[in-house]
């Protein structure tokens, strides 16, 4: 069973004392590093990492570097390699959270275009090109 993060955060104010917050809502926590959950969408989506990389069109060993654990990847980079996953927007969003970044946020120009992309099926390439149509910053 799972709580919303509303519930999560009432029984949040209304504990006594963290300990026991802790230990009633451990399994709702993000215990996952980055490069854990990018290893489990990996294997449970059946994806190399050398296409992976390759599709998020950057270079070969900042990919691996993330994929390691070595580098935090910008939100830019994460946000191509979740296209390149091919990730639904819950899984992005989840990606997002676990690496400590802003989720997309649709009235946000920028997001509306990414969130776009990625309910398409839209390309690293094809999404930057929408980016740039519209006179936003591109993925990079």
């Amino acid at each position: 069973m799972q709580k919303n993060t509303s519930k999560i955060v009432e029984e949040l104010g209304l504990c006594p004392n963290f300990t026991t917050f802790y230990n009633e809502n451990k399994q709702y926590l993000i215990t996952e590093t980055l490069s854990e959950l990018l290893e489990n969408i990996l294997c449970k989506k059946g994806l190399k990492k050398s296409a992976v990389i390759k599709s998020a069109e950057m270079s070969e060993v900042y990919g691996y570097q993330i994929f390691s654990g070595l580098r935090m990847p910008e939100r830019n980079k994460l946000l191509c390699l979740a296209i390149a996953m091919k990730l639904n927007v819950d899984e992005l969003q989840t990606l997002l959270k676990t690496a400590g970044y802003s989720q997309l946020y649709v009235k946000l120009p920028f997001d509306s275009v990414v969130l776009y992309g990625i309910c398409k099926g839209l390309s690293v390439i094809e999404i930057n090109e929408l980016l740039y149509e519209y006179g936003l910053n591109t993925l990079g």
